[in-house]
Formats: C-alpha cells, structure tokens, sequence
C-alpha cells in the first residue's frame, strides 16, 4: 500500500507577509511544495492531500491541479472553524482554527492508508521521503508505532532572524519527548536560545523536529479524542493551539504511541521571513545544478 502525503498548506504567513506556499522558487516557476511532491512520488508515495484556508483554495487549485495531474492523486480539504467532529461544541467567538493538530484531523475522512505530515512551506530535501517512505511500508493501517524525521539544529536555522523548533529527546532510538525553544539564533561561534530572558547555549548537533511526521490512521482516533479533551478545557481560551507535538508527546506518556526518530542529514530550509526567499532561491538552484532536481520538474 503507498502512503499517503498531507500537506498542511492553510496558513498565510503573517511575517512573511503572503501566501508563500505559492511563492516560486525554482527555475521554472516551482514553489517548496512542488519539490515536496516531487521527492515523494520518487520515494513511493501514492496520493497528495492538501489542508487548505478557503480564501486560497482557488487559486491554489488553479495552480496545482494542471501541474499534478496524471502525476499523482490529488485531494484537498478546508481548515474552518466549523470543522468539528460531531458533538463538539466550540466558543462563538473563536475565529481561526487551532493550529497543526486541527488540520490534520480536518484530513480524517480522506485518508484510509499511512500517511506523513509535512508543512507546506519547508524545504525537507530527498533523503527525508526516503526515511519516512521506507519506514512506512512497513506499516499497518492499525499500527501505533509511527515515526518522524528529526534534522541536525544547525542544518535548519534562518540568516534573517530567530526560530523556534522543537529539540527531540530520545532512548534507544524512540523519541521521548520535544522541547518547543524559542528565539533561536546563531551568535558567534555558538548557537543560543532565549528563555524568560536568560540566553542559554543549545549543542548545533541536536535533533528537532521540523513537523514531518509519519501516521497510521489511528493517529485519527486519537488525535480526535485529544481535540474533545482539549476543547473542554479551553472552552474560554479563544487563542489556544492544537498542536501535534503535543498530542504525540501525551501519547508517548500513556504509552499509547512509540516514535522511531529518522534522522536526515539533509540541509532543512523555509521561508519564515521574507528574505529567505532569495537564500531559497539559491540553494534550490544549487541542488538543480548538483542534479538532485532537473530544471524543470513537470516537464
């Protein structure tokens, strides 16, 4: 059975300032999510489903459908509020979704097989679809070992500001936990973080989490219990976030869960700041040229 790949494309980044997900970055016109797809039809993926923002979802459709068609299956679906499981009951004044939990969950009804996660404004490279792909043909659609590909924190900072990321801990090969630092940035001859003000020393060879993750469709069983759980308790907080790491660390705690952690070596890059785009713009020609990608990838 061929997994499956999400997408989670609904966001319009604030300190972007567009819809990067769109933005083109190859030489013929192609944005990070197109070399996503690419790189996971080649490692064995057999369908692509995408968590849209309704206010994009023509024209992202107007995009990606002539170029994918006949090349892999496609699916979308939208991240609203009102995207609910049946019996909950949310506070009227809530006026976005909950974040990254949320939109998969949104996927449930289009999903039957194994499926990974992905961010549709990073830039995972070859060899993670090749890690998660492979670990997931050995998968069942009852399966609750999942897996997730982890990259080197030096391999995924940005020149234009800080970052956060999630710093993986883990035991004989299974992550144990994810510990979110924020206001990462290189000074100097080292890498810090920033917590309630202090600046702390982070080891550049750490692993994080860069949101890729590989499920079976339990993970929507309890993904959906965890969302009603989290909504009862935060009926009254109109901000709060769903976030994957999250739920999967609660399902580590219960046992209920193991998470093999794939290492990539592979140079992660994004498009958090608007500057970042032209960095981007270089590395993805660098890798056409080294022949990792060909000039045009849909021709």
């Amino acid at each position: 059975m061929k997994p499956t790949l999400l997408i989670l494309a609904a966001g319009i980044g604030s300190r972007y300032g567009g819809v990067k997900q769109m933005d083109e970055i190859g030489p013929s016109g192609e944005s990070i999510i197109d070399y996503s797809i690419f790189d996971a039809i080649r490692a064995g993926f057999g369908k692509v489903v995408f968590v849209l923002n309704p206010k994009i979802e023509k024209d992202f459709k107007d995009i990606y459908e002539p170029r994918l068609n006949g090349k892999i299956k496609t699916d979308y679906v939208l991240q609203e509020v009102s995207a609910v499981p049946d019996g909950v009951k949310i506070n009227s004044e809530r006026i976005k979704p909950w974040g990254t939990g949320h939109a998969v969950l949104v996927a449930n009804n289009v999903i039957n097989e194994p499926f990974a996660v992905i961010n549709a404004d990073d830039f995972y490279g070859k060899n993670a679809f090749e890690l998660i792909s492979s670990f997931m043909q050995e998968q069942d659609n009852k399966s609750s070992e999942y897996g997730m590909v982890g990259y080197r924190l030096s391999n995924t900072l940005s020149e234009n500001g800080s970052v956060s990321r999630g710093v993986c801990q883990t035991n004989k090969g299974y992550l144990t936990d994810v510990v979110e630092r924020t206001s990462i940035v290189n000074e100097g001859d080292k890498i810090v973080y920033e917590e309630n003000g202090t600046k702390h020393d982070i080891n550049a060879n750490a692993v994080v989490s860069m949101n890729f993750w590989g499920f079976s469709p339990l993970f929507f069983d309890q993904l959906e219990k965890d969302f009603r759980i989290f909504i009862a308790n935060n009926a009254h907080n109109i901000k709060a976030e769903f976030y994957i790491p999250s739920v999967v660390n609660d399902l580590i705690k219960k046992n209920e869960a193991s998470i093999t952690m794939l290492t990539s070596n592979d140079q992660w890059f994004g498009v958090t700041y608007k500057d970042d785009k032209e960095t981007t713009i270089k590395r993805v020609k660098a890798l056409v040229e080294s022949g990792v990608y060909p000039n045009n990838l849909w021709s």
